[in-house]
């Protein structure tokens, strides 16, 4: 289980966002990516990580059971993200921290910050916004929020409610996840065991089959057009 966490600009808050994640996510790990010109490296060395004032201290302060510090230019991202990846796929889950990041990961989960200008967004942030399952923004005019996406308040003495979403949003998709490795055989599922997972667990047909692709289990004889 991956949750992508996004911001509109650099200093929205990501971390921030990701530290309050992993204090109520225990057994989970974090990424944080930076995007760089040249060089590329995956740091899992204490003594960097810890280090006063950066990001990634602060992810470790949080309780993230293990942090990586990715570095890589985004023409590289293919190479040392799945890397990276793999390395805390003993984990529970995983907070990834980076737009970027998140564009080649496609994670699970999308939260999307807003800083405190809720009308300030990067032109390349607005992909992801698009994809985001939740964000978190202050009162104010934003962009249009598509289809089920939900909307919190920046303020962390109310984060509660954000949390149980969150927690509730995990939980469905284990359960879908379990029910397609379940009902598959060699990869594949027909349509109408697919159709029934979303009825029995109450949700979208699309959520099933953005699943099954993650999953590359291969939904066959779908006429209805459903997934």
């Amino acid at each position: 289980m991956i949750i992508g966490i996004a911001g509109a600009y650099s200093g929205a808050g990501k971390t921030t966002y990701a530290s309050l994640l992993l204090r109520n996510l225990r057994g989970w790990g974090a990424i944080k990516y930076t995007k760089t010109a040249l060089y590329c490296s995956i740091i899992d060395d204490y003594d960097i990580l810890s280090r006063e004032g950066k990001d990634t201290r602060r992810l470790m302060d949080s309780g993230a059971e293990r942090v990586l510090w990715v570095r890589c230019p985004p023409s590289d991202m293919g190479k040392l993200l799945p890397l990276a990846v793999e390395k805390l796929s003993d984990l529970k889950g995983i907070v990834v921290e980076g737009n970027s990041a998140i564009e080649f990961l496609r994670p699970d989960i999308i939260l999307f910050i807003f800083g405190s200008d809720p009308a300030r967004i990067k032109e390349t942030a607005k992909g992801v916004f698009r994809k985001a399952d939740a964000i978190v923004a202050e009162e104010g005019a934003l962009p249009e929020i598509q289809g089920e996406t939900r909307r919190f308040g920046r303020s962390l003495d109310d984060s509660e409610p954000l949390i149980r979403y969150l927690q509730e949003m995990i939980d469905r998709k284990e359960k879908i996840k379990a029910s397609l490795r379940e009902s598959s055989v060699d990869g594949k599922i027909s349509c109408s065991l697919a159709r029934k997972i979303a009825s029995d667990l109450s949700v979208p047909f699309g959520e099933v089959g953005k699943t099954a692709n993650e999953l590359k289990i291969k939904i066959t004889g779908c006429e209805l057009g459903c997934f």
